[in-house]
């Protein structure tokens, strides 16, 4: 019981600082481009990690600077086999995956730096600067997102992977990223039952300080992208204890109320939300297609519509940008704030 108390505790004290609700921020890899990068890798945005790490810690300052209260590392894509297939030594690929953590960190540092030094009314030409509790999750992507082949949108990985399979590939990433300093673990675009079977065993077994998130994906809103049951899916992630927080990334916004309504009955611990723009992805030309997406107007109308039905943390994936984020930040302390005075 005492794991339970010292893990849940973080999330539960880190949403009290933050008026009940806290911003994830959001899209990596295109704000990355934006800033000059060439990710045209299997790598992808773990290319930078070697690259140009300096444009890594940008994005992670840009959106500190728009609101966001928790950073996602640069690792999705980061696995030690992956980089092992590119020439990397074992060595030099477990350094990358620290780096990952040790690059957000440096980014929280700069951007408390700059809160200390700046004004004390906390605006700078659209910046947002205010000391705050600001937490760094190492992402871990999916089996799927190693293959590069889509298959984390499909959640198919055929017959011969089975749950020890998986805690395999994923044991010593997971221990490496979780001994580098962040503050927990974040299971992202869990794409199938298996996955996260794997992944809350992991925890459980391994010499796990820290705590994690499980983030699932849809492209029904109803299932998860493998056709497995979310409700299934949310109770593995209820029944691991270093699990604090349960949610959906990586999914069109539009599909968002159905299954918050659907982890509301397999979970009780907080609930995270942060979709893609709901732009379509070619797989085959690797390519996001043009004008499919929503404004970043209509995103934030949804934001209102997911704090009320219970979601406590709420981001971008692919995508959205900082200017989304600052938006998500903005709807957010005004219902929060809202919310306090209709309860005094």
């Amino acid at each position: 019981m005492g794991t339970r108390v010292v893990t849940s505790s973080l999330i539960t004290d880190f949403l009290r600082q933050a008026g009940g609700a806290a911003v994830i921020d959001g899209g990596l890899a295109t704000e990355l481009e934006r800033h000059g990068a060439d990710l045209n890798d299997p790598l992808w945005s773990a290319k930078c990690l070697l690259s140009s790490p300096h444009l890594i810690r940008r994005v992670h300052l840009d959106y500190l600077e728009s609101g966001a209260d928790v950073i996602i590392t640069a690792s999705y894509q980061a696995t030690i086999q992956g980089f092992e297939a590119k020439g990397y030594s074992k060595e030099e690929s477990e350094t990358l995956l620290r780096r990952s953590v040790e690059i957000a960190r440096e980014a929280r540092d700069i951007y408390n730096k700059i809160c200390t030094e700046s004004s004390p009314t906390g605006d700078d030409n659209d910046r947002i600067l205010k000391h705050r509790t600001i937490l760094v999750a190492a992402s871990v992507g999916s089996y799927g997102a190693y293959l590069a082949d889509g298959s984390e949108y499909s959640g198919t990985y055929g017959d011969a992977i089975t749950v020890e399979t998986l805690k395999d590939f994923h044991r010593r990433r997971v221990q490496i990223l979780a001994d580098s300093g962040p503050d927990l673990i974040a299971f992202e675009t869990v794409p199938n039952k298996l996955e996260a079977q794997a992944y809350a065993e992991l925890m459980e077994e391994g010499d796990i300080k820290i705590p994690a998130w499980f983030s699932f994906n849809s492209k029904d809103g109803v299932n998860v992208v493998s056709g497995d049951s979310l409700l299934e899916c949310g109770s593995i992630a209820e029944a691991c204890n270093k699990v604090v927080a349960v949610g959906i990334n990586c999914t069109p916004p539009r599909f968002i109320h159905e299954l918050i309504l659907s982890l509301k009955k397999a979970t009780t611990k907080p609930i995270l939300i942060y979709p893609n723009s709901g732009e379509s992805y070619d797989a085959n030309r690797k390519e996001w297609v043009q004008n499919t997406g929503v404004s970043d107007k209509d995103f934030v109308s949804y934001v209102h519509k997911w704090y009320e039905l219970g979601a406590s943390l709420v981001g971008g994936c692919c995508r959205t940008t900082p200017d989304t984020i600052r938006a998500i930040y903005r709807t957010l302390a005004s219902r929060s704030a809202a919310k306090l005075i209709a309860l005094n």
